[in-house]
């Protein structure tokens, strides 16, 4: 059964308090840098890769023609910026195996 538990920047910041020994706030701090440092990358237009992990990437996706479910209208999807993640085959294998 999948867990529904939800790892968030208190966790991050947990886990590198008790494994390096940083004070919380300090801890939280390492987080948020590292965080505004991938967003700002990423507002950029650069990819961001993170061996072993992953990689987020951005993509632009032209403009093209949607129907609307309901009532079946062609309807204009104006062309955007999407972002993307990729994981590594060392994530998806620990992934498969637990």
């Amino acid at each position: 059964m999948r867990s529904m538990h939800t790892l968030t920047r208190a966790d991050l910041a947990e886990a590198i308090n008790r494994k390096v020994g940083l004070s919380r706030s300090e801890s939280l701090g390492m987080v948020e840098a590292i965080l505004d440092h991938m967003g700002n990358a990423l507002e950029k237009g650069e990819n961001v890769k993170i061996s072993g992990f992953g990689t987020f990437l951005l993509r632009d996706k032209a403009q093209r023609i949607g129907r609307n479910p309901k009532t079946g209208v062609e309807v204009p999807i104006t062309p955007r910026r999407v972002l993307t993640f990729r994981a590594s085959q060392m994530l998806k294998d620990r992934i498969a195996k637990g």
